[in-house]
């Protein structure tokens, strides 16, 4: 019996993972909601920070889907600590990459697994919260 793939795997591996991404960070950066923030959008608003971000986000998708341990990059709550990122802020960023998954053809398990890995991350992310 064959040991069960990895979501990794299943998202096609580092090559998938990036092909994703880099739709990903196109749609990120178009995107007004996200970069209303302008915290967030001095973190990655102008487009000559896009290849680096690509980078940072695709090593930590690999990663954080049971990949090789790449990701170089801050822990997320220190990478978001002073980014003053809200719940409906998250959701706007949840909802891109859940776009991205969906345009990719990510089947709906893979999908849901991601998607569930991304929601697990909204503690260390979010710092403003609703009153």
């Amino acid at each position: 019996m064959s040991e069960p793939q990895s979501l990794y795997d299943r998202l096609g591996g580092t090559y998938g993972i990036a092909g994703a991404v880099d739709i990903l960070v196109d749609r990120l950066f178009a995107n007004v909601a996200v970069n209303a923030n302008a915290g967030v959008h001095a973190h990655h608003g102008d487009p000559a920070n896009a290849p680096g971000y690509k980078f940072l986000v695709t090593a930590w998708s690999v990663q954080a889907a049971g990949g090789p341990q790449c990701y170089p990059g801050l822990d997320m709550t220190r990478a978001h600590e002073t980014l003053q990122i809200t719940d409906d802020q998250f959701d706007a960023v949840a909802m891109e990459i859940a776009a991205t998954l969906n345009f990719c053809g990510v089947p709906a398990p893979e999908h849901t697994e991601f998607m569930e890995i991304i929601e697990s991350y909204r503690p260390q992310v979010v710092t403003q919260r609703a009153a």
